[in-house]
């Protein structure tokens, strides 16, 4: 097996990015406080073709070289928008038809492996804080909440790679 050079990866450009059929989701990022987390998210979101990501509260926005370094030029092709307060935003989606989905362990919550997707609906992943998570306010006023099944002794991921293991899972469900 030999690996694939860059050449041979049949990447989209900035422009056809931009004009791609996105998946129907978007994420939103509750306060989250490493410029790292942020950039990896930004690169998660351009490999699934998500819609759009919303930076919320304290969570930094681009340009800046410590999400930049992560995000790997994505910041230029994912569709992004700062939002003061992640309730108002909350509301706003769902009265646009959106399901808000917070990504937490809580009570009820459904596995990961058991959400089922709907068709024609559009998604809304809610990842909180790296140390308080998702604020309760959100959790509360959220559609579903969603928990990623983990079986060692933290029980806790890092953001970025929560986004990563959710949004592939909802990706891979939706186009099935």
């Amino acid at each position: 097996m030999r690996k694939l050079k860059n050449s041979e990866l049949d990447r989209l450009s900035i422009n056809d990015f931009k004009s791609a059929k996105k998946t129907p989701i978007i994420i939103v990022l509750d306060n989250i406080r490493s410029l790292n987390n942020i950039g990896s998210v930004f690169r998660t979101s351009d490999a699934f073709l998500v819609e759009k990501i919303y930076l919320c509260g304290i969570t930094a926005t681009p340009p800046h070289k410590d999400i930049h370094k992560t995000a790997l030029g994505s910041t230029d092709t994912v569709t992004w928008e700062h939002v003061e307060n992640t309730m108002d935003l909350v509301e706003k989606l769902q009265a646009d038809n959106i399901k808000v989905c917070a990504i937490e362990q809580a009570e009820n919550a459904t596995m990961l492996d058991d959400f089922k997707v709907e068709a024609n609906t559009k998604y809304a992943l809610v990842f909180g804080n790296e140390v308080k998570g998702v604020a309760q306010d959100v959790v509360s006023a959220s559609d579903v909440v969603i928990e990623i099944p983990q079986f060692g002794t933290k029980h806790s991921l890092n953001i970025s790679v929560s986004c990563g293991v959710v949004t592939w899972d909802l990706f891979s469900k939706l186009k099935a």
